[in-house]
């Protein structure tokens, strides 16, 4: 009876014991990649609303979570050994801020989750099999919505009564160019526009864009492209100088002094991409995550630019506008 009850009570004083020293494990801190083609200085406000989904979820960075963010400073050619560095590390995920990190952090592992945070076309791109179902190691969210571009041609038009040439920027090695083009052409012809596209594959080839359509434009179109995105600052000041209305994608242009923005709110969707990364941490598999379609689209008009090149915005246009900028500050509406 005895050694019974020492064998229970030695039973007991391990199992005290292994509790207390799991107890003293410090738990493992999530570790979260986070790679972009261009500066992260260029997209502080989608860094920032990423940050704002992880808080909503229990995450702050720093204290229960970690992410290591690495950028190609629009250098796409970077992107490779940048996606092979966050392999090294071992993250438990990466989240990817366009289709040409996408392609590379998908050519480093086929293991590491990743977590799109918007591309122009998941399908058409290879990186899933298909919204629904995945598949694979990749999931997130989709920005496909090639209409956009007839779109934005349309406010041109409404802004601008008497258009009828512009001056598209794009980069055809930047997945979705050639669909947004094939979407423009069809637009074109219902507004009587004629089309100039100009293929600007670095950040020289901005000026030299620029200089082509001086005199034979009247008006920029700039598609979605890293290189642009982190070059804004020249690209809104040659349109300035030029006197030319432009129109782009992203509100990261406006607020820098741009014309005017139309497309799918990227913030937005980078907030939506920590619900991804929370599953995947809970287990998740990204093959079972279907990627998401945008739900929110932005229209923002900068009047002090359209004073700055003698263009009054019809109020038809201003009454539909998310935000408009009067001077340095934004007015939501």
């Amino acid at each position: 009876m005895k050694k019974k009850i020492m064998v229970l009570a030695l039973c007991a004083m391990i199992l005290t014991l292994s509790v207390s020293v799991d107890a003293q494990q410090p738990k493992k801190v999530p570790r979260i990649g986070f790679l972009s083609g261009a500066s992260l200085s260029s997209i502080a406000a989608r860094i920032e609303a990423f940050r704002q989904g992880l808080r909503e979820l229990g995450y702050v960075e720093g204290k229960n979570i970690v992410i290591e963010y690495r950028s190609a400073e629009g250098k796409p050619d970077r992107l490779p050994a940048l996606a092979a560095e966050l392999v090294r590390l071992k993250v438990d995920v990466i989240v990817t801020g366009g289709p040409i990190p996408t392609r590379s952090v998908k050519q480093a592992t086929p293991t590491i989750p990743i977590v799109m945070a918007n591309d122009s076309d998941p399908v058409g791109n290879g990186f899933v099999a298909s919204l629904a179902r995945p598949g694979g190691n990749i999931t997130g969210l989709s920005t496909f919505v090639p209409e956009i571009s007839g779109k934005q041609l349309e406010l041109l038009k409404e802004i601008v009564p008497k258009l009828i040439r512009v001056a598209v920027l794009g980069n055809s090695t930047q997945p979705g160019t050639a669909q947004a083009l094939k979407e423009m052409e069809l637009a074109s012809g219902a507004f009587g526009v004629k089309l100039q596209y100009l293929d600007v594959q670095d950040s020289k080839g901005i000026e030299t864009a620029f200089r082509m359509s001086k005199g034979r434009a009247d008006a920029v179109l700039v598609l979605g492209n890293p290189i642009f995105l982190s070059h804004r600052a020249q690209i809104v000041d040659l349109a300035v100088k030029n006197r030319l209305p432009a129109i782009y994608e992203r509100p990261e242009f406006v607020e820098d002094g741009g014309l005017m923005t139309y497309g799918v709110s990227i913030t937005d969707l980078f907030r939506r991409a920590a619900t991804y990364v929370d599953k995947i941490l809970k287990g998740a598999k990204p093959a079972d995550l279907p990627v998401e379609q945008p739900m929110k689209f932005e229209l923002v008009i900068n009047l002090k630019t359209a004073r700055q090149i003698g263009l009054t915005i019809p109020q038809s246009v201003l009454y539909r506008a998310d935000k408009v900028i009067k001077e340095s500050a934004g007015i939501n509406r």
